[in-house]
């Protein structure tokens, strides 16, 4: 077991290690799952009940929930291990930082008690379309280290804006998505020269072969309005202004849309959202 002092991102005093799933530690697994959250305890069970079907283990990092998302991560049998977190870092620049090390220390962790063929960093609002597990599986050695998974965001339309409810699966949920297209580097090697920065965020340094493959549906826009409220407020407050707390700003009370943020048309998902895609 990781403890503090015996990893290169140490646990600190308000973080402690939380067991899931025992059985899943100490064996080798195929694909393995970490992710960052953060009271997401709507979507999470279905999250959970998807990523399980791709991945034989989860590595979570809870940053000071208030609501049941520990609960629940520690009850889903494909989650292993859970570093909960319980002081909520309000400065901006602590915030950005924060991220690079939280999942660092995930990648330390999976390493060292979940051995692994591949990593598949993912957040609870997205879903990766398509047999994950299987193209995992398809890739040759000398194929590449890491995958870039072209991410679109879904979004509420006058005819669509009915709020998420936990019963529904969150894949395809919504009817219409944003042409701009992020290629967000989702999925790698376990290899020793892949590694996590304060300054990496969401994507590690050390990856060279890389490619694009794979399509995911983001649903950060598009869970629900005061969803969207709430996630305006929080780029206003804990991001610098100037990159986001001004756009973020624009956007509150624009929930429903006609076009996409970025001013373009919505298409539904499929051949004519991936033929009219802008990369951003």
């Amino acid at each position: 077991m990781i403890t503090p002092g015996t990893s290169n991102w140490q646990l600190r005093d308000s973080e402690r290690m939380i067991k899931g799933n025992e059985g899943l530690l100490g064996r080798k697994h195929v694909l393995v799952g970490m992710t960052r959250v953060r009271n997401e305890s709507p979507i999470l069970p279905d999250t959970l009940d998807y990523l399980g079907q791709h991945v034989d283990a989860i590595v979570a990092y809870d940053d000071a929930s208030t609501d049941r998302t520990v609960d629940i991560l520690r009850k889903h049998p494909k989650v292993a291990l859970i570093v909960a977190n319980g002081a909520w870092e309000e400065d901006i620049k602590a915030r950005r930082l924060a991220e690079g090390r939280h999942r660092g220390l995930l990648l330390e962790i999976a390493r060292a008690e979940l051995p692994h063929d591949w990593m598949f960093c993912f957040d609870p609002d997205e879903r990766v379309t398509g047999d994950l597990r299987g193209f995992v599986g398809g890739l040759r050695a000398g194929d590449c280290d890491a995958v870039r998974i072209r991410l679109f965001d879904a979004y509420m339309t006058p005819d669509d804006q009915a709020p998420y409810r936990p019963d529904r699966e969150l894949l395809s949920f919504r009817r219409f998505f944003g042409p701009e297209q992020r290629d967000i580097l989702m999925l790698w090697r376990n290899q020793p020269d892949i590694f996590f920065a304060e300054q990496h965020a969401r994507e590690p340094g050390g990856t060279e072969r890389v490619r694009t493959d794979l399509y995911c549906q983001h649903y950060g826009k598009s869970l629900s309005v005061d969803h969207w409220e709430e996630t305006c407020d929080y780029y206003i407050r804990h991001f610098p202004f100037d990159t986001y707390g001004r756009k973020w700003s624009e956007r509150k009370g624009q929930a429903i849309h006609t076009r996409s943020d970025f001013n373009r048309p919505l298409y539904e998902w499929g051949d004519a959202l991936f033929a009219n895609a802008v990369r951003i």
